[in-house]
Formats: structure tokens, C-alpha cells, sequence
């Protein structure tokens, strides 16, 4: 059985990080009311030359060096966003021109918060699909660029970044003992579209717009959503929470990560949490925290590892992974 194994990681940030104290100059906030109600205590902002593009393409070369890859040995290229440079082409053909690839193919993927969850069950599609046996797989954004900066309920949740990941086929013997994306879950449901959105697009004003949210809705739904997708990977593979070494969830709000962990019965010490540092980097959240904990030594190889996410649309959907 062809599985999809991790082969190598990276992410970049924006040169510039802004603490909470900063935008107390900003909005009517505080680094006291920003930490207890998200956990965040900084974010990084994209400054003059910065794009998803730019971002994207540094995360995915650090991603081929720690894989011993070029980008000749690459076949598709997926980046996960909602904050494209442009309309079109694709921030993914962006890229792959960035790095100098002129085979292979290129798209973008857009479910907002989860579209890194959605861009890794693609991708072991295509390769378990026999279409391609290398995927970058990114995940960037620049939510700074449609944040409302006088809206003190969201521009304090945002920041920017990149993470990428390669995966590879590899046979397996098709079981939870393999190596590789073990199995994926993925949601959506359109009637919540106005608790999470952005106001503007091509066809509509014409314009970009601007993030807007009805932050108590979306927290009532997250935690049973989130619940939802990981339970069904449980189901599928026979798995338990106690078999997990690792929950790696989309970082938009430590309460939201807490009460998951905790309906789900998932000890605070095997979920990775980089909220304090990123903030809410929407697409780019989960490969950001997996850099992380991948550099600091706590996710290994052979891990049994959870990703998961929820955003707007709403979207949400979770991919078990044996490191």
C-alpha cells in the first residue's frame, strides 16, 4: 500500500514581531485581556516586500534542504491559503516559478483556518492516486493585509507565516504501524458563512475587504467540530487518545485548543501549542507549530501525530500521521 510519508519540514516568519503591549496603541486593548481570553502574546506582521509568496517559497526551501531535495525532484506543489498575492494565477505557481520549477503542477487550496488539513489529504490523494510521488505541501498567509485595524475583536488575534511540508511515497503494509498520512477527515457546512468571513471579493465589491467575525459563535461551534473529525480518524483506525503522542491543532485560541484536549481526553503535555507566539496564522498555523516542535525535539519519528483545524466557511477536519 503506497503511503504518504513526511520527508521534510520548514516554515518562515516576517522579520517584524509585535507584542501585545503595541497595539495597545492601536486599539483600546490590553496585553492583560489578549493573553486571557486567547493565550496570544505576540504575532508577526508582514513588512515591505513580504507576501505569501515570498514567505511560502522560504518555508518550502527549508522544507527540500531538510528533506535532501531540490525543487527538479518536486511534482506538485500545494499552497493552503485565503490571502493569495493575487486573484490569480495561483500563489502555488508563484512559488513553484520562485524556486525555479517549470514541470510538475501548481494549485492553491482555500479553506481559510483549515486549509492546511485539507491540502494534506489532497495531497496523499494525488500520491496514493499514483499522480505524483513528491508534494509540497504550504500553508501561508498574510491575514495582516485584510484585518481591520480599528476592529480591537480581531486584529489582535492575526498574524503571518509559513510552514511547508514535503511528503513522499513510500509503501506500507497498510496498517497503523506504517509510516505516512494514516487517514483524513474533512467537513464543511455553508449555513455558518457570516460568523466568520471577509467582506469584499472580485465579484462582489470589487475589492479585497475586510475580516469580520462573531467571535463567541465560532468558539461555541470549535470545540464540538474539532471533537467530530477526531473522533471519526479514532473510528477509522481503532485508535484511542491514549495511543496519540502528539495533538497538533490549529492555533487560533488557547481555549479553544484547552477544551478540545480536554473533551477529548488528551493530556496538556501531548498537544503542541505555539498560539503565544504566532498568534492566529489561519492556513499557516499547523506547519508553523510543527517546525516547532520538530526543532525542539518533541515530535520523532515513528510519533503518532494529530493535526486538526476549523475555520471559516465553516471548514474543519483533522489527518492522523505516524511521523
Amino acid at each position: 500500500m503506497i503511503r504518504s510519508v513526511v520527508r521534510g519540514y520548514g516554515a518562515a516568519l516576517p522579520k517584524r514581531a509585535v507584542a501585545n503591549r503595541e497595539l495597545e496603541g492601536v486599539v483600546e486593548t490590553s496585553d492583560e485581556w489578549i493573553v486571557q481570553r486567547t493565550g496570544i502574546r505576540q504575532r508577526y506582521i508582514a513588512g515591505e516586500g513580504e507576501t505569501t509568496a515570498s514567505l511560502g517559497e522560504a518555508a518550502a526551501r527549508a522544507a527540500l534542504d531538510k528533506a535532501a531535495l531540490t525543487p527538479a525532484d518536486i511534482d506538485l506543489i500545494i499552497v493552503a491559503t485565503s490571502t493569495p498575492d493575487n486573484t490569480f494565477p495561483a500563489t502555488a505557481v508563484n512559488i513553484q516559478n520562485r524556486l525555479g520549477m517549470t514541470h510538475g503542477f501548481a494549485f492553491d487550496m482555500q479553506a481559510v483556518c483549515s486549509g492546511f488539513v485539507y491540502a494534506m489529504a489532497t495531497a496523499d490523494m494525488y500520491i496514493r492516486g499514483g499522480m505524483a510521488k513528491r508534494v509540497l505541501v504550504i500553508g501561508a498567509e498574510t491575514f495582516s493585509r485584510i484585518l481591520d485595524w480599528k476592529d480591537r475583536t480581531t486584529c489582535v488575534l492575526f498574524g503571518d507565516g509559513a510552514g511547508a511540508l514535503v511528503l513522499e511515497a513510500a509503501e506500507g503494509e497498510g496498517t497503523i504501524a506504517d509510516r505516512g498520512v494514516l487517514t483524513s477527515h474533512l467537513r464543511s457546512d455553508g449555513t455558518h458563512k457570516e460568523k466568520l468571513y471577509v467582506d469584499g471579493g472580485p465579484s462582489t465589491t470589487g475589492t479585497v475587504g475586510h475580516l469580520r467575525m462573531e467571535g463567541r459563535e465560532v468558539f461555541k461551534h470549535a470545540v464540538g467540530m474539532i471533537t467530530d473529525v477526531i473522533e471519526a480518524a479514532f473510528e477509522a483506525t481503532g485508535i484511542t487518545a491514549e495511543d496519540l503522542d502528539w495533538l497538533v491543532p490549529h492555533q487560533a485560541n488557547r481555549r479553544i485548543i484547552d477544551g478540545s484536549a480536554k473533551k477529548l481526553g488528551i493530556p496538556s503535555e501531548k498537544v503542541v501549542v505555539t498560539v503565544d507566539l504566532h498568534g492566529n496564522t489561519s492556513a499557516a498555523s499547523i506547519p508553523l507549530a510543527l517546525s516547532v516542535a520538530l526543532d525542539d525535539g518533541r515530535i520523532k519519528q515513528g510519533d503518532l501525530v494529530m493535526l486538526e483545524a476549523m475555520g471559516g466557511g465553516f471548514t474543519w477536519g483533522a489527518v492522523l500521521v505516524r511521523w
